[in-house]
């Protein structure tokens, strides 16, 4: 195709660019050839003029249609090149959030550095089964495809994980080996899976390191071979390492770390068990100190230390050895501390007592002078000697950091060897699936020994990996026949040639290290002279001459010489080596045994050993010496080449690791890093390969659907085929670009885009002729819409127009008119305003002028008075002004004076003259003083003297006065009254006064305040009313919302109520279920405790001698639940004593509870049968008391009913004696060995417990006799009738001729007294009868003649009516009347049914023991007796055949009833043939029958069989689905019949009064009832299985792949190479097929009689399996994620939906199930652009997870250009808005949940008696009763 028609304006392109590697632009104009230069317009928006390449003129690489992007399948895109591969795994990572991608054959995975939820069992359970290319690109793909490769072609797998450190090889290939443990089958077995991850523990402290790339580097290769079984269960694996990078032991780069586990065991150093290994921080020994970086964020390497502990306890390394091993690692880093001092230039010694030489030689338990004397000198050999040789210091350094890479790599080699030994499994392995973990290409900086063998490596995989896709693509080619030219593809074998050839590099590497003096440098200098200039492959570099370059496939590399013949050699001093093998520390000899022995490259390999050379003491000829001389570079290419001829044998998978940036941001995108990789991993190279032949293949129907519009008409033929040759050949001109196969046609790269080109352009152009069309149409439309509206507004606008026009016309006249009388009025207005103005003006301003002359003459007269009082005022204040002057100075004069005269008195003051002066006075004073004091004393004295004398005087006096005063108080008194009187009065009268005063102005207050109060009242009243009316509007207004908040919160309790409800019946669910898978546990280890079983049982096929297996029938259910089985339990309790192996067991207290129940009952029962006796008793005292007036009448049956009453009563005594004992018994339990099942206790216990039922049954039995005699009696003396009657007086007036005693003759007549007594009572009661019936017939002619008159009525009423209506009346009479006679009639007979029922029951009660009775009674007769008694006649009545509902079976014959009707029924002919329900109906027949019989052993044994063959039948057709229907259906019907006839009023609503006589009466079986419902679920959960095994298939295909509207989603051109291998020769479902489906499972259910609700719950399963699994593989699958497959999903949906409402369903809750997927369907099709939008689909998705919703917005691929992708910043709008939402963050829904199951009760009105035995089913051997 010429370019000039792909490079057009608008096409797109791709440029190289220096940061972005590759940036998509735009053409700016159509390229022509011979162009120069491209316009390109770029994305961010600048134009570019692209030069393009004068001498390749190759045009730049174009881009694919936005439909093609994100692909699945890096091969499916159109056109295959560096850019559109970068770009599509840009998209897929960093806009869907998908890690995955397929590149053919190859998954490429980039870690993600984040937990995805993608790993669970949901999503193994999701891929296993699945085709490769139908489900989304995932590691489990990958193994699944292996492991089903496996199992069908019976070859060997191997799945090839590489990539760069921190890539994620090591998570890929544990979650493959989680795969393959999952879906093994074999749950048993998955600890070898767990033993397998428990080993990563230990490996990856041994083996991995920090490096500046990876805080988690694998610093060496492993293979893991997993083994499987012929059942393709895993039973076992191995590992083999590879190039384990022992320097990294002795010296680690800066922020790099040593291996983990020397940290791990300095950070656990303190530890007890710890304490001798003499450790520190990591700082303190050299070994861990030199990276600067002995922290990891975020590790805990004591945590790390106690999960490697707990890895290699799980794996069976002691704890011995555990810290054998830690011993070592710790004498590692001491040794490493040791240091050399130089003694000169080629002799070193050790510091005397070294601290980490003394600690060293301690843990290994070596000799300290030894060791010491050996790291500083070396022994060498000669032909004729050997001597000692010191060594340099650099040499003694060089030689202890050998020692200690070599001690490391024996003890890696051991551990190794011995997790193999943990993981080997003795069963022979049928095959294996490897798994190889390796480090892809590696380039640094400084390129080493170590990156040298990588990359060798590398190149041997690239070669395998090359050759295998070119393989795959020549068979694909060779399948379709079509021509096939030779794919040209880079083929490294010169690279490996190079390298492993002859004279190649190793084997110059090797040479030179056999030379005594070689360096470095001289191998350097071989290198150049054998490769340079000869090999393509080898260059040097232009500044070194110690280093060369190889151009690897993915890059050329420069590799540094220095240190490669000392890593090659990896030399050690055997004296060393003899030293630690001579070590009193046990463990580290085993570590150097093999160095003794011949090593095979297949031993080296088998654990990833490098084998080091000891240099020997003397030389050994022989295979011993050559081995030790082998080099680390020969070793491992032995190890390679066995691990090519393992991978060659295998059928080989790829996963790519991609490491997307290098600081582990998670979802960050580094394009450089990127495509480093793509090309280092030949990613590109398998593009390469497919873009050189057709990548593109299409089916005939896909290319038919997808470019039908390319079509015509008439190029569309009946053979598609033929179709599609005729299209292509018309719209590729060019053949060579495309090629015909058999079921395909294969594509050039960058074909299927053009036809897109063509199919865009087509529906574009069509779109177009359709939007001109519709645009037409409606602007036409649009148009004469406006014409008419526009011819209407004119109409109505000039109509307008003229009225205002007229309107116009009247107002201007009208306006003139007024405008002459307005003019006018206005001018003669003006006239007289301005007359008056003038005339105010002139008054005004003469008033003016006048006012103005007097105010002047005012002024003139007032300002002289002024003048007049101004002049006086100043001559007055003139005068003041001059007197305050004087009186002033005459002041201050004064002052002065007063001040001089003050001076002068201080002066004086001071002076003592003057003190004496005033002293003179105050001493006569106090003399006068004194003399005052002493005479007033005098006086006191005095007074004191006459107080004494008046006290006494005084209290005389007091007395007589005392009395005077109570004389006086009475005579007060009375005047106090009388005065009190009337001043009262006085007070009244006052007070009365002051009250009619206060009531006069309290009158007119009260009539003012009255005035007053009426006036506020009236306003009051009117507020009143005004704050009524506001208050009622308040109160109206509060009511509406009390109502509103009452109907809220009625509405919220509702609410609460309702999710309360459905929390308790999510709760209920949740137990149920819980039981249920209990219970579904329990039946799959009570299916495995049976395969094992029976495998024991093959395995031993002999018995041991003299043990003797007893028939165990008994399920585990049993055992618990049946009440009665401990009496089956005491028969086999003798066999048992005899067995030699008997022990003695405790006695189970669950039979003990149950023993004591048992002996209840039967006390309860005794009890009853005693009140029984007593009240039989009573009555017989009192008819004997009666008697004694009279002789007995035939007094041996009176003596006979005495005897047999002692015997009761003596019966009874002896029974509670035995109870007695059995208490005692059942007591004395203090011991085990008392109560143990074969003590003598016990024994006593259970023979007293079944003698006491025996004897039980015996009472019955004697007391129903006893029922049945009396009744006899009174029967036998009563004659028949009249006739009877007279000839029994004949023969017994004969008798009393014969008689000759005279008591006999007296015996007779009373005898015969009684007889006419009874005669007469009889004849008294057909007296009655007789009235009775007259009566009756009475009322019955009384009801004859009303029925007469209403017949009467009916007839007038009749005959006045027309004829037709006459006779519809009469019709309508005589059906009334039937009826009603009819309905009598029925009534009566059910009565009477009913009577002769219980009859025949109570006769065939009686009948058998009035037989025993009377010949009792005939053998105590005499002879004569016997001849001379009269004979009764009796009446023999023909036996009618009344079945009860019963069958009867022999005990031998129950297996045979088992064999029948449960293991060799066939369910087809019983579900057509017969009543649904019939095996159930039966058995419980059978149990009623063992029930009536009273036999629990019979019961019980019944119920067993039927329980342990429903069972066995299940699991011998458990994979039929009409037969675990039809066993679920019948075990349900057996259980409600149980129900039904148990008795219990619950279940006896709904039963006929003749279901109620068939209930059971011996045994209560509700025990019975809980395994048979246990059974039940049991059988539900398998018969939900076998659906799920049906439907799985089905629905995939049904509801997603096959299109039910045909031709709306049409193929995506996605050419989605699925592989060959991978696909099955299957027939296509599609929703029909899923409906007939259903219709079988609903017709087979309903045919068997499963109960209606339980269908609904079988239906409601169907629908949660099918709308899982579809929604889950929605989610998984980005080819299903699309508008119209919405579309799809949702018709489909429907018409599930119609299918339910046909069947009457949609209320069992299925449709509910299935609206997860609904609201999938509707989020594909909904728009996905704005908010509003987002908020919608918020809360339309209610049913989904937010990681379901986000998934399905990641996943949404437009099918069409038309469609738009979802944007990133749409679904980062989604994830905040549902960021609240607390729900699952599971991704999956899960498929295998099963809802909890119930069995409502549903009782069955078939009557038992009624049913028949169909001769079919071969059960002859039992019989209806």
């Amino acid at each position: 195709m010429a370019a000039s028609e792909l490079y057009t304006k608008f096409a797109r392109v791709w440029i190289p660019d220096p940061e972005e590697v590759w940036k998509s632009a735009e053409l700016l104009k159509d390229y022509k050839p011979g162009d120069k230069v491209l316009l390109l317009h770029l994305e961010e928006g600048k134009d570019l003029e692209y030069r393009l390449d004068p001498k390749t003129k190759e045009l730049p690489h174009l881009r694919n249609p936005d439909i093609l992007v994100g692909e699945n399948d890096l091969t499916a895109l159109s056109y295959l090149h560096e850019p559109a591969v970068l770009h599509n795994l840009r998209v897929r990572f960093i806009d869907s959030k998908l890690i995955y991608t397929y590149c053919g054959i190859v998954l490429v995975a980039i870690n993600p550095y984040e937990q995805l939820p993608i790993y669970g069992e949901d999503i193994i359970n999701a891929y296993s089964g699945q085709n490769m290319g139908d489900m989304d690109p995932h590691i489990f793909a990958v193994a699944e495809e292996a492991y089903k490769q496996m199992a069908r072609d019976e070859r060997n797998q191997s799945i090839i994980v590489s990539g760069e450190s921190g890539a994620g090889k090591t998570v890929s290939a544990k979650y493959a080996m989680r795969y393959f443990a999952t879906v093994s089958g074999s749950a048993s077995e998955a600890n070898v899976e767990e033993k397998v991850l428990a080993s990563n523990p230990i490996m990856e402290s041994i083996g991995n390191a920090k490096t500046t790339r990876n805080d988690n580097s694998s610093r060496f290769g492993k293979y893991i071979e997993i083994g499987f079984d012929k059942r393709y269960r895993i039973i076992g694996a191995n590992m083999r390492t590879y190039l384990l990078e022992k320097s990294r032991v002795v010296f680690q780069a800066e922020e790099e770390r040593n291996y983990h586990i020397f940290y791990q065991l300095c950070a656990s150093a303190k530890l007890p068990e710890f304490k001798m290994l003499r450790l520190g921080n990591a700082d303190s020994f050299h070994y861990t100190k030199q990276g600067g970086s002995p922290m990891i964020e975020g590790v805990d390497d004591a945590k790390e230390m106690a999960h490697t502990r707990q890895a290699c306890s799980l794996l069976g390394i002691s704890e011995s050895y555990q810290m054998g091993i830690f011993r070592i690692l710790a004498g590692i880093l001491h040794l490493g501390n040791v240091g050399f001092a130089s003694r000169d230039s080629d002799s070193c010694t050790i510091p005397p007592k070294h601290e980490p030489l003394i600690t060293f030689c301690d843990l290994m338990g070596v000799d300290y002078e030894e060791m010491c004397h050996w790291l500083c000198h070396r022994k060498l050999a000669t032909a004729t000697e050997t001597y000692i040789k010191p060594i340099s210091k650099l040499q003694a350094t060089n030689a202890r950091d050998a020692l200690a890479k070599h001690i490391y790599a024996k003890l890696f080699s051991w551990i190794v060897d011995h997790v193999n030994q943990a993981l080997h499994s003795a069963v022979k392995q049928h095959s294996f699936i490897g798994v190889l973990d390796i480090y892809g290409f590696e380039t640094f900086e400084i390129n080493s020994f170590e990156q040298f063998c990588i990359n060798y490596a590398n190149e041997k995989l690239q070669q395998q990996f090359n050759m295998h896709v070119f393989k795959l693509e020549q068979e694909e080619y060779m399948k379709e026949q079509i021509p096939w030219t030779l794919i040209d593809f880079y083929d490294n074998q010169p690279c490996i040639n190079l390298i492993e050839s002859k004279l190649g590099i190793l084997d110059l590497l090797d040479e030179e290290c056999k030379m005594p003096k070689g360096t470095d440098d001289t191998w350097a200098q071989k290198l150049y002279n054998t490769h340079l200039n000869k090999c393509a492959l080898f260059e040097k570099p232009r500044m070194s001459n110690k280093a060369f370059i190889i151009k690897h496939f993915a890059d050329k590399v420069e590799y540094q010489c220095e240190g490669f013949l000392e890593k090659n050699k990896d030399t050690v001093f055997e004296e060393q080596i003899n030293v630690l093998k001579s070590s009193k520390f046990k463990m580290l000899p085993e570590l150097f045994q093999d160095d003794e022995k011949a090593i095979s490259p297949t031993s080296a390999t088998s654990s990833g050993r490098t084998r080091v050379p000891v240099k020997p003491t003397k030389s050994r000829p022989g295979q011993m010496a050559k081995e030790h001389k082998k080099t680390v570079g020969h070793q491992f290419r032995n190890s390679l080449h066995l691990l090519m001829e393992t991978l060659n044998a295998t059928t080989p998978h790829y996963v790519r690791c991609i490491k997307p940036n290098d600081f582990k941001f998670p979802f960050t995108f580094d394009e450089k890093r990127a495509v480093q990789q793509l090309r280092a991993c030949g990613v590109l190279e398998t593009i390469r390969i497919s873009a050189a032949g057709f990548p593109s293949r299409w089916t005939y129907q896909e290319f038919f659907s997808r470019y039908r519009v390319l079509m015509k008409q008439k190029d569309v033929l009946g053979d598609r085929k033929q179709t599609c040759k005729n299209v292509l050949e018309k719209l590729i001109l060019d053949k060579d670009k495309y090629q015909f196969g058999k079921t395909k046609i294969f594509f050039r790269a960058g074909q299927v885009a053009y036809l897109e080109k063509l199919r865009a352009d087509k529906l574009r152009a069509a779109c177009i002729r359709i939007q001109k069309t519709i645009r037409g149409w409606l602007l036409r439309k649009k148009y004469l819409c406006m014409q008419r509206a526009a011819i209407t507004v004119q109409r109505y606008v000039r109509g307008y127009q003229a009225r205002c026009y007229a309107k116009f016309l009247r107002r201007t006249k009208a306006a003139t008119t007024i405008q002459k009388y307005w003019r006018m009025y206005v001018v003669r207005r003006k006239y007289k305003i301005r007359r008056a103005a003038t005339i105010v003006l002139q008054s005004y301003l003469r008033g003016y002028l006048a006012r103005n002359r007097y105010r002047k003459i005012l002024r003139e007269h007032k300002a002289v008075i002024i003048q007049k009082r101004v002049r006086g005022w100043l001559a007055r204040t003139h005068y003041k002004r001059t007197m305050q002057a004087i009186i002033y100075l005459q002041c201050c004069f004064r002052r002065m004076m007063a001040k001089r005269e003050l001076k002068k008195l201080k002066i004086e003051a001071r002076s003592v003259e003057r003190y004496k002066k005033l002293h003179i006075g105050m001493e006569n004073k106090i003399m006068q003083l004194q003399r005052k004091v002493d005479e007033q004393n005098k006086d006191y004295k005095c007074l004191m003297e006459k107080l004494t004398n008046l006290e006494g005087v005084y209290n005389s006096e007091t007395e007589k006065l005392r009395n005077d005063v109570e004389r006086l108080q009475l005579s007060e008194e009375e005047a106090k009254v009388a005065t009190g009187r009337v001043l009262s009065l006085q007070e009244e009268i006052a007070k009365l006064r002051k009250d009619l005063e206060q009531t006069r102005s309290e009158k007119k207050s009260i009539e003012e305040r009255a005035d007053k109060y009426k006036q506020e009242t009236e306003q009051l009243v009117s507020t009143l009313k005004e704050e009524n009316t506001l208050l009622k509007q308040e109160k109206e207004t509060l009511n509406h919302l009390i109502v509103e908040q009452a109907k809220e919160m009625t509405e919220t309790m509702e609410r609460k109520l309702v999710e309360e409800t459905k929390q308790l019946e999510l709760d209920l669910n949740d137990e149920r279920l819980r039981y249920q898978n209990l219970l579904n546990e329990f039946s799959r280890l009570e299916e495995r405790y049976d395969d094992l079983k029976e495998e024991m049982t093959l395995m031993l096929n002999v018995p041991k001698p003299g043990h003797k297996r007893t028939d165990s029938t008994h399920s585990s259910n049993e055992s618990e639940y049946t009440f009665s089985s401990e009496f089956a339990e005491t028969e086999d309790i003798a066999p048992r004593t005899e067995e030699p192996s008997e022990k003695k067991v405790p006695l189970d207290m669950s039979l003990f509870l149950k023993l004591q129940k048992r002996v209840t009952e039967l006390e309860q029962e005794k009890q009853i049968m005693q009140d029984e006796l007593d009240r039989k008793e009573e009555q017989m005292f009192r008819s004997k008391a009666k008697e004694e007036e009279r002789p007995p009448i035939r007094g041996a049956e009176l003596e006979y009913e005495s005897l047999k009453r002692q015997e009761l009563e003596s019966e009874n005594k002896k029974l509670k004696n035995e109870l007695n004992e059995l208490r005692k018994a059942l007591s004395e339990k203090s011991a085990p060995e008392v109560t143990a099942p074969g003590a003598p206790a016990y024994r006593v216990l259970m023979e007293q417990l079944t003698s006491v039922s025996e004897e039980l049954d015996v009472r019955k039995e004697e007391v129903l006799i006893l029922r049945s005699q009396l009744v006899s009696q009174k029967e036998a003396i009563q004659p028949k009738d009249d006739k009877n009657t007279m000839t029994d007086s004949t023969i017994l007036l004969e008798d009393v001729q014969k008689m000759k005693d005279k008591g006999e003759i007296a015996q007779a007549y009373i005898g015969l007294k009684e007889t006419n007594r009874l005669l007469e009572s009889q004849l008294q009661s057909q007296k009655r009868s007789h009235e009775n019936e007259a009566e009756a017939l009475r009322g019955e002619i009384q009801s004859l003649k009303e029925e007469n008159n209403r017949q009467q009525q009916l007839l007038a009423q009749n005959l006045q009516l027309p004829p037709e209506a006459r006779i519809e009346a009469s019709l309508q009479h005589e059906i009334t009347r039937l009826t009603n006679e009819n309905l009598d009639l029925m009534e009566q007979l059910e009565k009477q049914d009913k009577t002769v029922r219980k009859l025949k029951k109570q006769l065939k009660v009686f009948a058998k023991k009035i037989g025993e009775l009377e010949v009792g009674q005939m053998e105590n007769i005499s002879p004569g007796q016997i001849i001379d008694e009269p004979i009764r006649p009796v009446n023999i009545p023909r036996k009618e055949k009344d079945f009860q509902g019963m069958l009867e079976y022999k005990r031998e014959d129950e297996q045979k009833l088992v064999k029948n009707l449960i293991l060799e029924l066939k369910p087809r002919g019983v579900a057509v043939n017969l009543i649904p329900g019939l095996p159930a109906y039966i058995l419980f027949m059978c149990v009623r029958h063992a029930d009536y019989l009273n036999d629990d052993q019979k019961v019980r044994s019944l119920l067993t069989s039927t329980i342990n063959s429903i069972k066995k039948v299940l699991k011998k057709r458990g994979d039929d689905f009409e037969t675990v229907s039809f066993w679920l259906s019948n075990t349900c019907r057996f259980l409600h019949c149980l129900k039904q006839y148990s008795g219990e009023e619950g279940f006896m609503k709904h039963n006929t009064s003749r279901q109620n006589e068939h209930c059971l009466t011996n045994f209560d079986l509700a025990e019975y009832r809980q395994v048979l419902s246990d059974l039940a679920i049991q059988i539900y959960q398998q018969l939900v299985r076998v659906l799920e095994n049906i439907l799985q298939p089905m629905i995939v295909s049904g509801m997603l792949e096959h299109e039910t509207i045909q031709g709306v989603s049409g193929v995506k051109p996605t050419g989605l190479r699925k592989r060959t291998s991978s696909i099955a020769d299957e027939g296509t479902y599609t929703l029909d097929s899923i409906l007939r489906q259903l219709n079988s499972f609903h017709s087979v259910m309903c045919q068997h009689g499963m109960d209606p609700e339980l269908i609904k719950q079988v239906v409601k399963q169907m629908f949660y399996i099918v709308g899982a699994i579809t929604l889950n593989n929605l989610l998984l699958r980005k080819d299903m994620c699309s508008w119209s497959k919405g579309m799809q999903i949702r018709y489909n949906v429907s018409q599930l939906e119609e299918w339910l409402r046909d069947k009457n369903l949609m209320n069992s809750g299925a449709k509910e199930t299935l609206e997860p997927l609904i609201q999938a369907a509707q989020l594909l099709q909904v728009k996905k652009k704005t908010d509003d939008d987002a908020e919608a689909i918020c809360s339309m998705c209610n049913a989904l997870t937010t990681a379901q919703i986000v998934k399905v917005l990641n996943l949404y691929t437009p099918v069409n250009e038309f469609e738009e992708r979802v944007s990133v910043s749409f679904i980062r709008t989604i994830q905040m808005r549902l960021r609240d939402r607390k729900d699952s963050p599971q991704l999956l829904m899960d498929a295998k949940h099963i809802f909890p199951v119930t069995f409502p009760f549903n009782p069955s009105s078939l009557a038992l008696e009624t049913i028949q035995i169909p001769a079919s089913l071969g059960l002859g051997f039992i019989a209806r009763v």
